[in-house]
Parts: structure tokens; sequence; C-alpha cells
């Protein structure tokens, strides 16, 4: 089977991507990574936190005044808990480089330009093949209006876009009011991809101790259905790629993924499973279903699921609502 795609603008051998997690901290993971038949590999993220810490704006901008409640003090970041800071990441990409051919693709996680800028221009001067920016912001003032938190979105995705020459991809939570427009906005933008979606992990309570716990739940295959939906609805209405991560645990979800418009597909929590050799698993199962059915490459099912494809596009939209309900018994 013929299972190369494309994907910001490079030749991949087939769809699996290894999606950004701490397995890419160690280089030999990477090296595995590629020997078990991955594609390409997402780094794992230099957060915007590394970043000011470094530049010691952290105490202007959220220490001052916090003694006087002791209690505030859990909820700042503790840089010893980051696998490493700015400079050791930049070390890591070329390192990484330097021992595998599949491509390697940096991650920035936040929020604001800032420094951004600058560490997006050493990421591609360090030699990565692209860079992927984890746009992880929860507007939780009442004040800030969705236009506002798009309008910074689109910003930030300019203003990077314009200061590179390594493609871009934009990975973002599903949450807006207007999906379809914020990401046509992005890819007008200078995105070269987009990856659908973030996986925001949810606090929970503490009965106990009257507290509040992060909590680390893994994908399920379930919430695979939120990715396909709308790839199936933006694809062929934008320029740039489209990346399937969350809910990607078998060669069944990567291919609807692909029937669905989506270029690649990114695994993380299945791989926390069941080891770095699941890849090779899943890529094998992949040509056993195309052969069974009789495709050739991926480029005879990518997008023939897709709401521009079907014959019932309603199934996608508001008019399908009420037959789902009905459907139940």
């Amino acid at each position: 089977m013929r299972l190369k795609t494309h994907y910001l603008g490079l030749d991949l051998d087939n769809p699996v991507v290894a999606a950004s997690s701490p397995l890419t901290n160690d280089i030999s993971n990477v090296r595995q990574m590629e020997d078990s038949g991955v594609a390409a590999v997402v780094l794992h993220s230099l957060f915007e936190e590394q970043i000011l810490i470094e530049e010691k704006k952290l105490d202007d901008n959220l220490l001052r005044g916090t003694e006087s409640y002791a209690e505030a003090l859990s909820y700042f970041p503790d840089i010893s808990s980051f696998p490493s800071g700015p400079e050791a990441y930049l070390e890591h990409i070329q390192s990484v480089k330097g021992a595998v051919d599949i491509p390697v693709i940096a991650s920035l996680n936040g929020v604001s330009a800032g420094g951004w800028i600058e560490y997006a221009q050493k990421i591609e001067a360090a030699g990565a093949d692209a860079l992927e920016l984890n746009i992880y912001f929860i507007p939780t003032n009442p004040e800030v209006m969705a236009g506002q938190v798009e309008h910074m979105y689109t910003v930030l995705v300019k203003e990077i876009c314009s200061r590179i020459q390594i493609p871009v991809a934009v990975k973002l939570s599903p949450f807006f009011s207007a999906t379809a427009n914020i990401m046509k906005r992005l890819d007008q933008a200078g995105a070269r991809g987009l990856v659908l979606f973030n996986r925001f992990y949810q606090p929970d309570f503490d009965l106990n101790h009257l507290d509040v716990k992060p909590r680390l739940v893994l994908s399920t295959s379930e919430e695979l259905t939120l990715r396909l939906r709308w790839t199936a609805i933006l694809y062929s209405q934008l320029d740039c790629d489209i990346a399937i991560t969350g809910g990607i645990h078998t060669a069944e979800d990567i291919i609807k993924s692909i029937m669905a418009g989506a270029n690649t597909v990114m695994m993380a929590s299945v791989i926390f499973k069941n080891g770095i050799s699941y890849f090779r698993s899943v890529i094998t199962d992949i040509n056993r279903w195309m052969e069974k059915k009789e495709y050739d490459s991926i480029e005879a099912i990518q997008g023939i699921l897709s709401m521009k494809n079907i014959a019932e596009p309603a199934a996608y939209i508001r008019s399908n609502y009420m037959k789902v309900l009905g459907s139940y018994s």
C-alpha cells in the first residue's frame, strides 16, 4: 500500500505522527519511534512560563504582592518540574535532528507573542523542520470578549509566521463560538496546518482535603468523534493541512480520520498504554485494512467521508439533531 502523505509541506512515509508528549524528552525513545515506523515526531513543548522565567519577568507579572496570600503561591509554575529550560530545549532539537532521519516538529506552548517570536526563530535555527504552536488559553475573565480572544490568536499566528521560514501548525481547542471562521482566519494568517484538538486537562475536587487537584486522564477513542466532525466540515474549505490528535488509538481511528479529510494523525495516550512498538502494529493494521478493502493509497481515501463528499451532509449539522435523538430506544 502507498501510505505516503503530505503535512506542512513535508513528505511523510505514512500518516502516523508521534504527538507531543514527555516520551519525546528522551532521544532513545525518538529513535525507537522512528524504528517503529512513525513518519514524524512532535517534541515535548517549550512553555511560555519557561521563557518568562528565564527572562526574569515572572517577578513583575505574577509574584508581586503574593507574599500576603500564602495559598496563592501554589498556583505559580515550579520551573524544576519542567523537563528542560529554553536553551536546553534548543540543544534537544539539535540532538534529535542528529539522531533520526524523520521530520522533527518543535512545540511552543503559550498564548502571547512576547518571547515566542525570538524563540521561534531560535527553534528554526536549531534545525526543526516545522513548529507547532500549542495555544492553551482559558479566558476566565468575564470582561474578555470572544472577538478579543480570536484576534489575539490570529495576531500571534501572523506575527510568528511572518518571522520564520519553517512551516507553522496551530494546535487549539474546539471551544469557539464560530469554529469554522477562526480556523479560516488562522489559515489566512499563515498557518500551514491545524491540529484538532487540544485536550484541556480538567482539575478535580478532593473532598477529604477540600482542595483542587490536577488530574491527568488519557484519551479514549470516544473522543475522536468531535475531531472527525470538524475535520470533515473543514476539509476543502481550508488551504492548510489538518492533523487530528486526541482519541487516536487504533488503525480504524486513523482510517476514519483520513476519510474525514485529515492529512495526518498524532498518537500519544495509546503509546503510554501499549509502548512505542505499538506504532509498528497500528501501521501494519492500516496496510491490512486497505489491502482488504482494495484501496492502494492514502490519497484514494482522504476526504471521502467529508461533508463535501457524502450524500447526506446534514449528518454534520443541526438538521440531523432531532433524527439522532429520535433514534434512541
